[in-house]
């Protein structure tokens, strides 16, 4: 008589197709498209708020502050919650949640204008908005917040879906920084346009002058597309139910306090993750100035206009739009260094990747310093607008500058993915952690 067969293994858990990967990245896209407008048109507005030059990069410390603590933060709560606690799982509903935060917060940047009107702001051209700074930074901050509650988790998402597989890890977050790029594409285009008061005519307020209106009307096309690209990804694929090294499936341990646990995380890494943060830390001393001011150089050193004048205005305004437009060429090849970069890796390593990646970007800020030195001592025809050779020089650098940028948005996730996974502990407190490496050097 024949034996009972024995209970069958359960079959190893199918991997997440390429095509679900890339639909769950997708709300980069729509978060990097707010990103690009404040990137390209913040800093001019603040100025024209009423905050000085001097002081409009301390605003931006709202990002890094806000960066420090809510996307380790938020990381570590997705990485508490059971997958089956929510019909989201643990990721989706912190991508969701930050992208309303982001939606609103756009809302109230752009809208700050109208709003300082209401609190009895003297809307004279050169006078200081108090009531339209404070709605603005607080905004602002919300802005932050909303990005780093999406970015972070979003990022925790693709690592659980790939599994600690090194070469599907570098794969999603390839696809990552492609939406990246586009949104980046998308948001400069649309800054460089100067003509959505016309198509958006209600954006045009006593308050709110023609450059005001065309942020507006920018920020109210983020947040059709963020909208679009946070359903895809939430839709996109169902979560993994286990994940290695995870105490959301011990419920009964004793958990440890956040900051301790961030902060006591540290002892247990290894050399390579260290090395990983800090060369992480180092490469983005170098890009935040370009990020913060990259609009604001070309318009004030290469077309040498200024906020501050009202003869040199248009000047400045102009460059400004022609900064929107290199930042776009730069996300054009930005996104096709995301394409291929898996092949890069596997034929040189990505070590070797990253290290020569960070050797270009440096060069092209050098080349940048010798533009400005080079604009300084030239003479300028009487209509003040900027010889052709230095906007193609300034151009020429904005757009190389996307493959080290690409670079930077991939492969140091893919790296801190594979490495802390090995030690155990989860991807959403291990994304938080290599965001303390990217926002520490903004306090400099």
């Amino acid at each position: 008589m024949p034996r009972p067969a024995a209970t069958a293994a359960a079959p190893p858990a199918r991997k997440v197709p390429l095509r679900k990967l890339l639909r769950a990245a997708s709300v980069a896209c729509g978060v990097q498209f707010g990103w690009a407008l404040q990137l390209s048109l913040l800093t001019p507005y603040v100025q024209e708020l009423g905050i000085p030059h001097a002081f409009a990069s301390l605003v931006w410390l709202c990002g890094p502050l806000s960066g420090l603590l809510v996307q380790p933060l938020v990381g570590h709560l997705s990485d508490r919650i059971a997958p089956a606690a929510s019909p989201l799982g643990r990721r989706r509903p912190f991508i969701a949640a930050g992208a309303a935060s982001i939606a609103a917060a756009v809302l109230t940047v752009g809208f700050s204008a109208d709003i300082g009107r209401l609190f009895g702001d003297d809307i004279t051209p050169g006078t200081t908005r108090l009531g339209a700074i404070c709605v603005y930074l607080v905004g602002f901050w919300l802005l932050d917040v909303g990005n780093n509650a999406t970015q972070g988790p979003c990022r925790a998402f693709l690592a659980d879906l790939t599994e600690n597989d090194p070469r599907r890890t570098r794969i999603a977050n390839a696809y990552f920084s492609l939406f990246m790029a586009l949104g980046n594409i998308l948001g400069y285009a649309t800054g460089a346009y100067s003509g959505w008061y016309w198509i958006f005519p209600f954006t045009v307020t006593p308050s709110c002058s023609i450059s005001c209106a065309n942020l507006k009307s920018a920020f109210l096309l983020d947040i059709i597309i963020l909208v679009i690209t946070t359903y895809i990804t939430v839709a996109s694929v169902q979560e993994p139910q286990s994940f290695g090294g995870d105490e959301a499936e011990h419920p009964g341990t004793e958990q440890e306090a956040f900051l301790w646990e961030l902060f006591g995380s540290f002892r247990y890494f290894t050399l390579p993750v260290w090395m990983v943060l800090i060369v992480t830390a180092l490469t983005w001393i170098g890009w935040f100035p370009f990020i913060l001011f990259d609009t604001d150089w070309m318009g004030r050193e290469i077309y040498r206009g200024s906020p501050d004048n009202p003869e040199a205005t248009q000047s400045y305004h102009d460059g400004v739009r022609m900064g929107s437009f290199g930042l776009m060429l730069n996300s054009v090849l930005l996104g096709f260094t995301s394409v291929v970069l898996e092949k890069l890796c596997r034929k040189w390593g990505a070590g070797l990747v990253w290290g020569v990646s960070n050797i270009l970007m440096a060069l092209c800020f050098v080349a940048m310093l010798v533009i400005t030195y080079v604009a300084k001592n030239m003479d300028y025809p009487p209509s003040g607008v900027p010889p052709t050779g230095i906007v193609i020089a300034s151009l020429v650098v904005f757009t190389i500058l996307g493959a080290p940028l690409a670079i930077t948005y991939s492969i140091p996730y893919a790296m801190a993915a594979s490495r802390v996974e090995n030690l155990g502990l989860g991807q959403g407190l291990a994304m938080g952690i290599l965001n303390l490496a990217i926002v520490i050097p903004q306090h400099r």
